[in-house]
This record gives structure tokens, sequence and C-alpha cells, in this order.
């Protein structure tokens, strides 16, 4: 025990280290019951504004090249492959 510091300082100090653990533990299970009960109800919550999401993409396009636009994309191909 420190010579300059007094027992009532030092049971003070142990009170509110105490009160600062109470405190901390009290909240920790306040939170903890509170994150359990929005996860339980998570799926009840709903945007209502935007709409639902389709469920697959959009129709797959394709244009079909001329033989003089598929060698003038492989010469491009060649041309940015070699940098």
């Amino acid at each position: 025990m420190p010579e300059h510091v007094s027992t009532l300082q030092l049971a003070g100090a142990a009170v509110l280290t105490l009160a600062g653990v109470v405190w901390a533990v009290g909240v920790m299970r306040l939170l903890r019951r509170f994150r359990a009960e929005a996860v339980r109800e998570l799926p009840a919550v709903r945007l209502p504004l935007l709409p639902s999401q389709p469920k697959s993409g959009p129709p797959r396009e394709s244009v079909e090249l001329s033989p003089a636009e598929r060698d003038a994309f492989a010469g491009l191909v060649r041309r940015l492959g070699d940098r």
C-alpha cells in the first residue's frame, strides 16, 4: 500500500472500479439482448420504396461480326497484347 494514499482513497478507488465493471457488464448484457431481439425481427423489416429484385439478369445480347470486323478486332487485340 503506498504511503501517501489513505485507506479511504484506496477504498474509493476499489468501489469506483467495481462500479465500472458492473456497469460494463450490464451494458454488454443489454446490448446482447437487444441485438438478439433485432436479429429475430430482421426478416420482418422491409423497405417498401425499393422495388423487388429480379430473379435473373437481362437476356444476353450478341452481334455477329463480319470477317473484316473480326480481323480488325483480332489486330486490335494483338496490338494491345504487345504492350
